[in-house]
């Protein structure tokens, strides 16, 4: 009998012990993983009617006087991300964006798809736009928009020892693609609302369209604001 009965115990508990084996290695919801992107910005406060203009400069000054001009006349303030290499060049223009009043942010310094570069190639390329901007207007950069939309994990690890923010977008007007006044208009007005991140870079259509395109926003009642003040109040971990 007592043969038996601890047979049986034996077997209870090697029963117990793979249970519990299974639930240790099994995925919790108190665990879940958390994905690349859910510590970049595509969007602002969507509770609010505030709008963003990103413009990347990477290329030419032609058309940046009459986008200042534009944003002058309506009121509002946008956000520069300034490409290093640009700005090097261009240390007139970019002095000329920050006394403005608009907000000038980090764009990389020469335009290279971070997502294939190491974490120390992420920073150089950072940190170099940064301190080359900073020492031109004595800003200290805290936003950076990764070219061409790529990025990885040494993307979002190098900004975050940086002291940077990642912004992406929510509206894209391709406006270095299509050449269209009519087109970036539509891109950057349809279906807009409060929250959006809409990105341009400073073209000849572009400079065309941004009047319409802030008349459009007046009528909606849709402010204009900053990147940072469109993204305050966001948290992401």
């Amino acid at each position: 009998m007592k043969r038996n009965l601890t047979i049986v115990t034996n077997i209870i508990l090697s029963c117990v012990l793979v249970i519990v084996g299974i639930i240790c290695f099994l995925p919790t919801a108190a665990s879940p993983v958390q994905k690349l992107s859910d510590k970049v910005y595509y969007n602002g406060d969507r509770n609010s009617n505030k709008i963003s203009l990103m413009f990347n400069v990477y290329w030419g000054t032609e058309f940046i006087d009459s986008i200042l001009e534009s944003l002058a006349q309506f009121e509002v303030k946008a956000t520069f991300f300034i490409g290093g290499s640009w700005a090097d060049k261009n240390v007139e223009m970019l002095q000329k964006i920050q006394k403005s009043g608009h907000e000038l942010a980090n764009h990389g310094f020469f335009h290279k798809d971070q997502d294939k570069l190491s974490y120390t190639q992420n920073v150089q390329e950072i940190e170099s736009c940064g301190t080359l901007v900073e020492q031109i207007t004595k800003v200290k950069l805290n936003l950076f928009a990764p070219p061409s939309g790529a990025y990885n994990e040494n993307t979002i690890k190098a900004c975050e020892a940086l002291g940077y923010k990642v912004v992406m977008w929510s509206k894209d007007t391709i406006d270095w693609r299509d050449k269209d006044a009519n087109l970036i208009y539509t891109r950057a007005t349809k279906n807009a609302i409060g929250g959006d991140l809409v990105l341009m870079h400073p073209t000849k259509a572009t400079a065309a369209a941004l009047p319409n395109i802030l008349k459009n926003y007046q009528s909606n009642q849709l402010k204009v604001v900053t990147v940072t003040e469109n993204i305050s109040g966001i948290v992401k971990t």
